[in-house]
């Protein structure tokens, strides 16, 4: 099923020029690159997200600088707070053998942006592979259930309860996406939004 998904995906898509793979450095060049991707892009997944000042290139290289500074002043500090990190900084599995059982619940929530084209779509249930919120909510299941498969140092526990609520949101065009998990055992659940 994947497989077919790509070859439609790829025979909407035009063949990918060498200069792309391939870049001689010029900004001007990858200027270029960028913007015949992002048109690409828009042309099978719809019209972008009005940007906001949050989203900004500039904005997001403030935080990442920030980011930088602060992590390396902190990091050999943080090594002992990590309960993945060693202590010379190696990573390594907690030891949960000594825990109590106990009943844990974790929430995670975030926001799809949509362009005003798939938004339609969407709140239309006219996307041409179904309801996309329901399968979403599939996969989210599917997703929680495989969480020590796909977190390398995550304990394997067993999930109670997963529970996940997709709301559209017209305003900004995006669907809020909120999850749930929850176990009883000697650690909890693994959250990454």
């Amino acid at each position: 099923m994947q497989v077919m998904f790509v070859r439609r995906l790829a025979s909407k898509l035009k063949p990918l020029p060498r200069s792309r793979v391939y870049s001689n450095g010029s900004s001007h060049d990858l200027s270029k690159v960028i913007a015949e991707l992002n048109q690409e892009m828009e042309s099978v997944f719809g019209e972008p997200p009005a940007s906001s000042p949050a989203g900004s290139l500039e904005s997001q290289s403030m935080a990442q600088e920030s980011y930088r500074v602060t992590n390396d002043v902190a990091q050999q500090e943080s090594f002992s707070c990590l309960t993945h990190i060693g202590s010379k900084g190696e990573a390594q599995m907690v030891d949960i053998s000594s825990k109590e059982i106990t009943k844990r619940v974790a929430v995670a929530s975030c926001k799809v942006m949509l362009g005003r084209k798939v938004f339609d779509l969407v709140s239309a249930n006219q996307m041409e592979k179904g309801d996309v919120l329901g399968v979403a909510k599939i996969a989210g299941v599917c997703g929680a259930k495989q969480t020590s498969n796909l977190i390398p140092l995550c304990h394997n526990i067993n999930l109670s309860h997963v529970h996940l609520d997709l709301t559209l949101n017209p305003r900004d065009l995006s669907i809020e996406i909120e999850g749930q998990a929850a176990s009883t055992g000697k650690t909890g659940v693994e959250m990454k939004p």
